[in-house]
């Protein structure tokens, strides 16, 4: 049973790898033709998010075969390359936030920022509460851990959702650069996360040691 568990988290780490690929090449395609700042950096971090699933994908096989062993030098290799992607995506973001402020950019629409982050919202929730139920199942913690830190997807996605949504319906010009400035924040956050788990830690993020005290 416990082989099946863990075959179930492996499927899961696969699919959510599978998902940010599709959802950065659309996102980033839409948000570049849309001149959609906040939609393109979504995109751009549902891609920095499939380095992380590469890495949770290999650390629940090895967990699988020794649930006490260490972290891998790849693992660790991965995660040190994910959080220095998410500073420089948070470094890029500043640098748009900037240039549209001082040459007035605006978005064409914001529409599919709308459509993504509502989507998002839904598949993240779901992976959420399904990689935490595996994980209480094998009585992981560095499943539940993987399970807890989504919600910063979910977060982000939610951002997306309500600067799309305000720009959609009031045109107010800053809603875009106000969405980035929230992406600015939690890319920061997944960086610092990233270097964390780095150094052993299986999940530094505030919500995570918050769930874990309970």
């Amino acid at each position: 049973m416990e082989k099946k568990h863990y075959s179930v988290a492996l499927r899961l780490a696969i699919f959510t790898i599978l998902y940010n690929i599709l959802e950065g090449l659309i996102s980033m395609w839409l948000g570049f033709s849309d001149d959609t700042l906040t939609l393109f950096g979504f995109g751009v971090d549902s891609f920095i998010e499939v380095l992380s699933g590469l890495g949770i994908a290999f650390m629940i096989v090895r967990i699988s075969q020794n649930p006490k062993s260490p972290k891998s030098p790849f693992e660790i290799r991965a995660l040190k390359i994910t959080g220095t992607a998410f500073y420089l995506l948070s470094a890029g973001l500043l640098a748009g936030i900037i240039f549209n402020l001082i040459n007035h950019q605006k978005p064409e629409t914001t529409f599919w920022g709308i459509v993504i982050s509502s989507v998002s919202i839904a598949v993240m929730v779901w992976l959420m509460n399904a990689k935490k139920k595996i994980g209480k199942l094998l009585d992981s913690e560095p499943i539940i851990a993987d399970a807890n830190c989504t919600k910063v997807c979910v977060y982000m996605s939610v951002v997306l959702l309500v600067s799309s949504l305000i720009y959609e319906l009031t045109g107010f010009v800053y809603a875009d650069v106000i969405g980035a400035a929230g992406l600015v924040y939690f890319s920061i956050s997944e960086g610092k996360e990233a270097f964390e788990k780095a150094k052993g830690k299986e999940c530094s993020c505030d919500h995570c040691e918050t769930a874990q005290k309970r």
